[in-house]
C-alpha cells in the first residue's frame, strides 16, 4: 500500500479549517502533519480574521499539530505574499510535504489562485469541503451536528449585520441568518474562531473584549478566558 500523502492544512483559526481537518483525519490516503497561519507579523494576528497569534497556537496545540507560522509584513502586497508563500512552499517540499489542503467550500476563482500559487512547486492542492453553493447549507448544519462551534470574529459590516460579531456559530445563529448570507460565509459576509471541533483533543476557551471597525468591517477581538 502506498503510504498517505504527507500535507500542510492552510488554518486561518476558523470552521472551515477546522471541519476540513476533520474530513482529513478521516481518510487512510492523508496524513495531516501540519498547519499552515499567516500572521500580521507587527500586529502577531492571523492575516484576514484579525484572531490573535496565541489562540491559532492554542488551537494548534489542541489538534496536536505543529503550527506552521508565516509572518507577513504590514502592509503586504500581493507580489510580497506570493514572494514569501513561494519559499514556505520549497520549504514544505524540502521536508518531505506533499499537499497542501484548503477549507475552501465553492469559490472557484479561489480555488483557481490556489492552483495556480502550487502548479509551480510540485505540491497537490487539496480541497476537502469542496462542493456547489447549495451545499453551503447542509454544510453548515453538518458541522453543528458534529459538535463544531465558533465565534464571529469578523464581520463585512456590508453584508451582515455588525450586532452578530462575537455570536456563537451554532443551530440558533444559522436559523437567525439573513437571507442571501451563505450560511458558512463563504462569500466573506464573517469569519470565525473555532473553539470547539472532533479534531481538538479540548475546547478553547475565550472571552470577548474590545470591538474595532475598519475599512467596513467589524472585528471582536478575543482573548484567552481565564
Amino acid at each position: 500500500m502506498a503510504s498517505p500523502t504527507r500535507t500542510l492544512l492552510s488554518w486561518s483559526s476558523g470552521k472551515d479549517c477546522a471541519w476540513a481537518l476533520h474530513r482529513l483525519r478521516q481518510r487512510d490516503d492523508i496524513a495531516v502533519v501540519g498547519l499552515l497561519s499567516t500572521f500580521n507579523a507587527e500586529a502577531e494576528r492571523v492575516a484576514m480574521h484579525g484572531v490573535r497569534a496565541s489562540l491559532a497556537r492554542a488551537q494548534a496545540a489542541a489538534a496536536a499539530l505543529p503550527l506552521w507560522e508565516v509572518p507577513l509584513p504590514s502592509p503586504c502586497s500581493n507580489a510580497d505574499y506570493e514572494r514569501i508563500m513561494a519559499e514556505v512552499f520549497a520549504q514544505a517540499k524540502d521536508r518531505g510535504i506533499q499537499a497542501i489542503a484548503f477549507g475552501d467550500l465553492h469559490l472557484a476563482d479561489i480555488r483557481a489562485y490556489r492552483e495556480r500559487q502550487l502548479a509551480p512547486t510540485g505540491l497537490k492542492p487539496l480541497f476537502p469541503l469542496w462542493g456547489g453553493a447549495a451545499d453551503s447549507p447542509a454544510l453548515a448544519r453538518e458541522m453543528v451536528a458534529g459538535g463544531l462551534r465558533a465565534v464571529l470574529a469578523c464581520i463585512d459590516s456590508r453584508q451582515l449585520d455588525p450586532a452578530h460579531l462575537g455570536a456563537i456559530f451554532d443551530a440558533a445563529l444559522l436559523d437567525r441568518l439573513p437571507e442571501g448570507v451563505d450560511p458558512c460565509g463563504e462569500n466573506g459576509e464573517f469569519h470565525t474562531f473555532c473553539t470547539h471541533a472532533p479534531c481538538f483533543a479540548a475546547p478553547i476557551a475565550v472571552q470577548t473584549g474590545e470591538r474595532v471597525d475598519r475599512e467596513g468591517f467589524a472585528f471582536i477581538d478575543l482573548l484567552p478566558a481565564p
